[in-house]
């Protein structure tokens, strides 16, 4: 159900909200020259794959988890589509694919093995990752390993329909700041 749900959704918003990618695409086209960010993430059962997002940072970034980024990194384009989620947009064509879930846990980097062995402990590599879920509508980050595993798992054990909904509600409604960024 969850998936054909995301099938959906998915569909949905590219279709409906291709004007505004469109205008996003052309405005980071100008702030950065390359308006669309990929990186191989972890995926299903630690698969990688390429997700994508609207890029929010100079292209010169390397490539960490962004809260071992740094703030001056971000450009003034990228803020408002931070602020906003907008950055996440490009993420349904993950969805559509198969790759990632409208709701699940956040696909981390093959670099931050701390998080990876503590979500391998705890089965969070058996379903999708996702846009958004429990732990980022509650503002629980990347920087804390062991508890963004350990909420991640809390959601995957208990996730309903009505909870699929109200986190990606809660994220449409600006709940959850992200990760953290280093000042």
């Amino acid at each position: 159900m969850i998936r054909l749900l995301d099938v959906v959704l998915s569909l949905l918003g590219l279709t409906i909200g291709a004007p505004l990618l469109l205008v996003l695409t052309m405005i980071g086209l100008f702030d950065t020259g390359s308006p669309i960010f990929r990186q191989v993430r972890v995926g299903r059962n630690q698969r990688p794959f390429t997700l994508i997002k609207f890029r929010t940072m100079n292209l010169d970034t390397a490539s960490v988890a962004t809260h071992l980024a740094s703030s001056a990194s971000i450009t003034r384009f990228g803020h408002f589509l931070r602020k906003t989620k907008l950055d996440e947009l490009p993420q349904l064509w993950n969805v559509l694919k198969g790759e990632m879930s409208l709701v699940g846990p956040r696909p981390g980097l093959f670099n931050q093995e701390e998080l990876t062995a503590e979500r391998a402990k705890r089965g969070v590599f058996a379903v999708r990752p996702g846009i958004t879920g429990l732990a980022q509508v509650n503002e629980i980050d990347m920087s804390t390993p062991a508890l963004l595993a350990e909420v991640d798992q809390q959601m995957i054990d208990s996730l309903c329909l009505r909870d699929y909904f109200k986190y990606i509600l809660m994220t449409v409604l600006g709940k959850g700041a992200g990760d953290r960024i280093v000042k």
